[in-house]
């Protein structure tokens, strides 16, 4: 269970928003105000992956907006990533995606967060971490279904309004939406108001 705990820290090669490549990426040093998106994928060069990637760039500024940096991780080399950065989509690439890929060769990154599989390949799993490094947030998929991150977003912000106001999220929250107070009463009164939207 990593839910509620630190996320485990690690320093790893990775290829930046640039393209350059640097050799002591940390994860620690790289959550963003409100915290970061640390999602994991099987592999380049791959199928389903590509749509995610590119989904998490095209909503990059989204996370910018909210404080949370988005990380991308798989047992690639640096040099895969590098290679898959500089492919056109048309050509089965991710171009120039906005965000770093880290390289976790010795897949000791994916056992650390319990992905790898059959000590192979990472499953689609993302974590949610909060500024302290809580993870707050974890969805693994298996290898054939895809993430949504429309509904990481939402989550961002379910953890950025209990942060701020210290009341918790009812099912479907979205933003703007009325909060819950954590006690008896306040599910109560939530629930009047609200049981038949549910």
């Amino acid at each position: 269970m990593i839910v509620t705990n630190k996320a485990p820290d690690f320093t790893a090669t990775a290829v930046l928003a640039d393209g350059s490549i640097v050799e002591d990426f940390n994860l620690y040093d790289n959550l963003g105000a409100n915290g970061a998106v640390l999602f994991f994928y099987p592999l380049d060069f791959t199928f389903v992956c590509p749509s995610e990637i590119i989904a998490f760039s095209h909503r990059y500024d989204e996370f910018q907006k909210r404080g949370i940096n988005v990380i991308g991780c798989s047992i690639d080399s640096q040099y895969s990533h590098y290679a898959w950065r500089e492919t056109a989509i048309n050509d089965g690439g991710i171009g120039r995606i906005n965000f770093p890929l880290v390289a976790d060769l010795n897949k000791q990154i994916a056992r650390d967060y319990d992905v790898l599989l059959n000590d192979s390949v990472a499953l689609r799993g993302s974590f949610l971490i909060d500024k302290d490094g809580t993870v707050r947030h974890a969805v693994i998929n298996d290898l054939p279904l895809g993430r949504n991150e429309d509904e990481m977003l939402r989550m961002v912000d379910a953890m950025i309004f209990t942060n701020e106001h210290g009341e918790v999220c009812p099912a479907g929250w979205q933003p703007g939406d009325e909060g819950m107070q954590a006690s008896t009463e306040g599910v109560a009164d939530y629930l009047a108001k609200h049981a038949e939207e549910l």
